[in-house]
């Protein structure tokens, strides 16, 4: 019987060779499928193939590797940690016009120690995508990203624990922007986004108060900085910008991006990580935000999606043609979604695990 690839399920058996267009062979006759057949299929564009008749048979459907519990709520327990440190942080700051940088220290490092051990960046950004107040828990995901990202572009572990902490810290000016601009829920006048934009500033102060690290310090007064000159405080060029503050605003945009404010919702992860790749031209930095994407993707795979049509599926294969629209399986169907309209189907959500 003949059978559209969409339609396969695992288990079905071809019964004719399958070559693409190009006359490539892709699987042999008699193959029992498994789901990275069907994968295969469908990344080869082949529409239809012939299959015995089915039998009654279960779907097998994709099961992510489950994290050790231990990790978890351990990785948990440092997050806490690390809110708690960031709340005093920016408190003490703002009292007092300086923090104790011990406490700092003590706040992040063990939070960077542990997710040293835990490889899988989504799935920690979706355990931490929480309703708690947002300059808090921007501030540690853009700590963990920057770590993440350093480590990924081959800086030594003090050097990406530095640059973590970096990011942990860039906003920690914001302790000095009054609540009501930085909580306001419509579009800020011109006048308050001047003000909104000295935090870079402020933080940078704070932080030379603070410690001796001006490359941290420098994360905070540039995070806002862009490649072509475009950012602020001080509308910097590509090699005006240090490395640091380069990564600290990949991770920065990111964050903002996929966490719901007061006058924004959150975009889906692979909707953020595209605009991330359009903004690598010319805006970010595109080494560290190449980085970031191609060490991200493979993370995906796994997790369980909302798509646009209410529908639930899981990521079961990135798309080597169209990296933000991967193949998704919903029960018994695989769905290519870079052959789909996104008017019709595609990712909402990537759901919390």
């Amino acid at each position: 019987m003949k059978v559209h690839v969409s339609d396969l399920i695992p288990g079905d058996q071809i019964e004719q060779d399958a070559f693409n267009s190009h006359g490539v062979h892709i699987l042999r006759k008699g193959t029992a499928l498994r789901t990275q057949d069907i994968a295969k299929l469908l990344q080869h564009n082949i529409d239809f193939i012939e299959i015995a008749p089915r039998e009654e048979q279960s779907s097998i459907a994709y099961e992510a590797p489950s994290e050790s519990q231990d990790l978890v709520d351990k990785v948990t327990s440092q997050y806490e940690l690390a809110f708690e440190g960031c709340e005093a942080l920016f408190s003490e700051a703002l009292q007092t016009g300086s923090f104790d940088e011990v406490v700092a220290e003590e706040s992040f490092r063990p939070l960077a120690h542990t997710i040293s051990k835990h490889k899988d960046a989504v799935s920690l950004l979706l355990m931490f995508n929480s309703d708690d107040d947002y300059t808090y828990r921007h501030s540690i995901q853009v700590g963990m990203l920057s770590y993440y990202i350093a480590t990924w572009l081959g800086y030594s572990e003090e050097e990406a624990y530095d640059i973590g902490k970096a990011g942990y810290l860039h906003d920690i000016g914001k302790c000095k922007i009054p609540k009501e601009i930085l909580e306001k829920p419509g579009k800020l006048t011109k006048e308050e986004f001047e003000t909104v934009k000295l935090h870079t500033v402020y933080g940078y102060e704070l932080i030379r108060e603070s410690t001796d690290n001006e490359a941290i310090a420098l994360a905070a007064l540039q995070h806002h900085e862009r490649m072509d000159g475009s950012g602020y405080p001080q509308r910097l060029y590509e090699d005006e910008i240090h490395p640091y503050s380069q990564i600290c605003a990949v991770a920065d945009v990111y964050s903002a991006m996929t966490t719901t404010r007061v006058y924004q919702s959150r975009q889906s992860m692979l909707t953020a990580l595209r605009e991330l790749h359009r903004l690598s031209f010319g805006k970010l930095s595109a080494k560290p935000t190449h980085a970031f994407i191609e060490q991200m993707l493979p993370n995906f795979i796994g997790k369980k999606v909302l798509l646009t049509t209410g529908e639930q599926g899981t990521i079961v294969m990135n798309n080597p043609s169209n990296y933000f629209c991967p193949l998704v399986q919903v029960g018994s169907r695989f769905i290519d979604l870079s052959r789909e309209s996104e008017d019709e189907t595609a990712i909402r959500d990537i759901l919390q695990i």
